[in-house]
């Protein structure tokens, strides 16, 4: 992106906009090259401005939250990051249990200030890493409890700035997936959540904190499970364990010996690193289960040849 575009979006808005930031500052995996722009939006207004000027100028623009689920390629992405777990904070949750919540709110502080008031049902979600806006996207659940469960509808804007309300029936929802369109940014979601029994909820949040703890690799840097399980009987851990591929380590990246649905970050680790091992799980399993693995975490910034043997 050329200086004189660059200077002249800053001068567009009042949000918080850093230039040419590294992206590894912004990721869970720790992982990622620079953005030509990277925006914090103040409001729905200067939100609407970088938009639509995005789309006016043609500039590629991706939309993040906390940087979890997500693998940027070390070349970096050229064009406009905005980000929303800085703004969009809003919670509101009245007496008939109904909430308007802003996608910038962390996953987890909606869990901790819904099980409070002894709203069941998202108590497993409580270890779930991101922000509002990713969990809706990725439809995110745990233990046969999603997000979208609870969902009357969101308010998401277009590249063209304009504000559109869906409600849940006008959108599909299933396992690790959601149709909301890649090229609206959802800012609001209202919900209507279930009063349960406030040891049950306490019970089943403990109880997903513990599993999570014994079987996940808490301890590392990583973008959490890289591909979704093939179906309710089949975990994508198990398969890629079955196929000896635990503790296979190139460079700093290495599948974890804790969880085989995990790639880590021991510290240097390179996107082409976590790339390769990515091919190398899909290929093994592909050829050993006859299974083709999908990815569940998102992959930025890599060119078409990069990708072969993973699409």
């Amino acid at each position: 992106m050329l200086n004189s575009t660059k200077n002249e979006i800053c001068k567009l808005v009042e949000s918080r906009i850093l230039i040419d930031e590294p992206l590894k500052k912004h990721t869970t995996f720790g992982v990622g090259g620079l953005a030509s722009l990277f925006i914090y939006p103040n409001d729905i207004k200067d939100l609407k401005v970088i938009l639509k000027y995005s789309s006016k100028n043609k500039i590629k623009i991706f939309f993040m939250g906390s940087g979890s689920n997500l693998l940027i390629s070390d070349n970096g992405f050229d064009g406009i990051i905005v980000c929303l777990k800085k703004s969009f904070k809003n919670f509101e949750l009245n007496n008939h249990f109904e909430a308007k919540i802003g996608t910038g709110v962390m996953l987890g502080h909606i869990v901790r200030n819904l099980t409070k008031k002894s709203v069941i049902g998202l108590e497993s979600l409580i270890g779930v890493p991101g922000t509002l806006g990713g969990a809706l996207i990725m439809n995110a659940g745990a233990y046969g409890h999603e997000i979208s469960n609870y969902l009357i509808s969101i308010k998401a804007i277009s590249l063209d700035g304009q504000e559109r309300i869906y409600k849940k029936n006008d959108l599909n929802f299933s396992y690790r997936y959601s149709s909301i369109l890649e090229t609206e940014i959802v800012v609001e979601a209202q919900f209507k959540f279930k009063v349960g029994d406030l040891n049950e909820i306490n019970y089943g949040k403990s109880k997903a904190s513990k599993s999570r703890r014994k079987s996940q690799p808490l301890q590392f840097r990583s973008a959490g499970s890289i591909f979704k399980n093939p179906n309710s009987n089949q975990a994508a851990g198990y398969l890629i364990d079955k196929a000896n591929l635990k503790g296979t380590r190139i460079g700093d990246a290495e599948i974890s010996t804790k969880h085989a649905n995990f790639i880590i970050n021991h510290g240097q680790a390179s996107s082409e690193d976590i790339l390769k091992l990515i091919k190398l799980i899909k290929s093994k399993v592909k050829n050993q289960f006859d299974i083709n693995l999908k990815l569940e975490v998102k992959l930025l910034g890599f060119n078409t040849q990069e990708l072969r043997g993973i699409t």
